[in-house]
């Protein structure tokens, strides 16, 4: 266990929706309650804005947004940074109708300045983050089953204001607290980029030595699923474009990294591993060929895991998934337990990521850079000015 690691799961399975303690806002509690809640706090706050998601919008800053005070179960978090995501850029760009609001972002790091009711003391001052997934009802079958599928969820940048702002209020409850020896640029990466390549890792369901083919390695998810994927003792072969991307694949762990614009990538993977193909791909990108590429490079019995969004069709038969064994499966983000997990082999040093910190203003760039794919590793966001 982390030490200080809030491990939500735990609260989520075993605790009802209210929090055990007394109510806050009454009784003696409540000039406590008062005080942590009236801190200094402006009535309004900077914010990137989207408009209308679509291929010609442009994010620009907005000063004038209300800071939003924190409801039952809910804290206030003055955010430090924030990550973004290539999901912030389909959305943005309108290329999925995820979008709902007008502040996108869900990778923010902060500290929680102010408490709603019904939230214990405890959380007061302490630094978390803000996650894709906000909130899931936690009443119905599928929750039961694993609550990050919840039909009934609510997402920061899909349905909610997301982490592309000052201040953001956010469910004590899907909160995650993050260790101190993390810095919060580096933290942010992992709260939604981490976690997901965490996520679909695990769903491969390798055992040591097997190998494992990154598609869209050096990218956000790619280079943290390097590192992943090598600590659990997976052979990786990444593929991506661009000697920056190589340098960095080859660095965290890759034997080998294939760029797919001059490399003969099945040939290569097939070499490498008998003439079989890989046990896994993790498409971690929403390219259309890299998805079909995916399909030639697994091995019989092999699994093809879908992380990067694509609404395009999958060009497999069903013939070929029969007669190949073929597992092919979808991957959000994982679990608070596989949060602390990750948080772990970060705080150890075996999961690094590699960020370039951008000034909030030039979040219109930054989305053009991830379109591109010349970012190298994770764009995070300042947001303490």
């Amino acid at each position: 266990m982390v030490p200080g690691v809030v491990h939500n799961i735990s609260l989520i399975i075993n605790k009802s929706s209210d929090i055990s303690h007394p109510n806050p806002t009454k009784g003696k509690f409540r000039s406590a309650y008062l005080q942590m809640s009236s801190a200094a706090i402006p009535k309004f706050q900077t914010a990137a804005w989207i408009d209308t998601p679509g291929p010609n919008t442009k994010p620009y800053l907005r000063y004038d947004i209300p800071i939003p005070t924190p409801s039952n179960g809910e804290v206030l978090v003055k955010l430090d940074c924030t990550g973004v995501c290539h999901s912030d850029v389909h959305a943005i760009l309108g290329e999925t109708k995820r979008m709902a609001v007008h502040i996108g972002g869900h990778e923010g790091v902060g500290k929680v300045i102010s408490l709603g009711p019904l939230v214990p003391s405890s959380f007061l001052n302490t630094r978390v983050g803000v996650k894709w997934l906000y909130s899931s009802c936690l009443s119905c079958e599928v929750c039961a089953v694993n609550y990050i599928h919840c039909p009934n969820q609510s997402n920061s940048g899909r349905n909610v204001p997301g982490t592309f702002q000052q201040y953001v209020v956010a469910p004590a409850k899907f909160v995650t607290q993050i260790p101190d020896e993390l810095e919060s640029s580096k933290a942010a990466p992992l709260l939604c980029a981490g976690l997901t390549v965490f996520g679909a890792i695990k769903k491969a369901g390798l055992k040591p030595g097997e190998w494992m083919v990154i598609m869209g390695a050096g990218g956000g998810l790619g280079h943290l699923g390097v590192q992943i994927a090598r600590k659990m003792a997976l052979r990786v072969i990444a593929v991506g474009s661009g000697e920056k991307k190589r340098t960095l694949c080859t660095k965290l762990g890759a034997e080998l990294f294939l760029d797919y614009r001059v490399d003969d990538v099945e040939r290569v993977v097939k070499d490498l591993t008998n003439g079989y193909g890989a046990h896994a791909v993790i498409c971690a990108t929403g390219n259309d060929a890299a998805y079909a590429q995916a399909l030639q490079l697994v091995r019989i019995m092999g699994t093809v895991v879908c992380v990067g969004l694509s609404q395009s069709t999958l060009t497999v038969s069903p013939l070929q998934v029969a007669i190949r064994g073929l597992k092919i499966v979808g991957s959000t983000v994982g679990t608070e337990e596989d949060m602390d997990e990750l948080l772990r082999m970060a705080v150890a040093g075996d999961v690094v990521p590699e960020v370039e910190v951008f000034e909030l203003e030039r979040l219109h760039d930054v989305v053009q850079r991830i379109a591109d794919g010349t970012i190298v590793g994770k764009a995070v966001m300042n947001l303490s000015f």
